[in-house]
């Protein structure tokens, strides 16, 4: 058992990011634990960390009324801090979620708005922005994974993405590489990344995420559904539909279990009522 108090300073904040950096963390994870770790370094405002005050941010946390899964990731990341620390005794218990059987389908992207979306970016003379968003849709890619669809992936029509150390391989469909093809041709980008600014310099998220709302607004589609992210949940459920291969769907995504595809997977509350209708229990 450790006996030696554990004081959470910022130099201490940054040696641990510089640990994960090194260990070839996901940048957005190290950015979180900055943000959940420095804001429970202010909270604590000095005092040593001990067990007690961890379940106090814990329960102060439930109380404002933060999401569980918000919740278990800020535990996540003081776990790893003190682990690190060298005080693995202080490590706290997750909330227990159930796993849920439906997810709330006014969040759900729609195959019907996915086309409204690229289709009003078309109209709007949004090119770049509605390729964009086909890119996403037709292959299931991370944001972060633009980077790797070149004008020589677009040429091979066939993408190397390498995260978190794995390496797997994404097919681009004909007709989308065609596209792609020719918004380089017309950009003249003879090679090297596609999606660019004006200035030569890769999009950064922020400027895609900002560009999705606006065009929400536009495409008369609830802001809340359009953001990065759900282009893949979008892509995953169209898959999934088509070919009924989980495991494929999984590596397609890139993810190591099948648990974590089955997310994706989740019915909508009316496709749920209608599954529970069909059972024809109620006479």
């Amino acid at each position: 058992m450790q006996d030696f108090d554990l004081i959470m300073t910022p130099n201490m904040i940054d040696a641990f990011l510089d640990d994960l950096i090194s260990k070839e963390r996901a940048r957005n994870t190290i950015l979180k634990y900055r943000h959940d770790l420095t804001g429970f370094s202010d909270w604590m405002a000095g005092r040593p960390v001990t067990r007690e005050l961890l379940l106090e941010y814990k329960h102060m946390l439930q109380n404002l009324g933060r999401a569980p899964s918000s919740i278990n990731s800020i535990l996540s990341a003081l776990n790893c801090f003190t682990l690190w620390a060298g005080r693995g005794d202080l490590r706290i218990g997750f909330l227990k979620i159930q796993r849920r059987v439906f997810r709330d389908a006014s969040q759900d992207l729609t195959r019907s708005d996915y086309t409204k979306l690229v289709d009003t970016a078309y109209t709007l003379g949004k090119n770049r922005l509605g390729l964009l968003l086909e890119t996403l849709g037709a292959t299931g890619i991370r944001i972060s994974e633009l980077k790797y669809l070149t004008v020589e992936a677009a040429r091979d029509g066939r993408a190397e993405i390498d995260l978190k150390g794995k390496i797997r391989t994404i097919l681009i469909p004909g007709k989308l590489q065609t596209k792609l093809l020719d918004y380089a041709k017309r950009q003249n980008i003879s090679s090297g990344q596609l999606f660019l600014t004006s200035g030569g310099q890769p999009l950064s998220r922020q400027s895609i995420w900002r560009d999705m709302k606006h065009l929400a607004v536009k495409a008369g589609i609830p802001e809340s559904k359009v953001y990065p992210h759900n282009f893949r949940h979008m892509f995953a459920t169209v898959f999934y539909h088509s070919c009924k291969d989980i495991v494929k769907l999984a590596d397609v995504l890139g993810h190591s279990s099948v648990d974590t595809t089955r997310i994706y997977l989740i019915s909508s509350e009316r496709e749920h009522a209608r599954q529970l209708d069909r059972l024809g229990l109620v006479r």
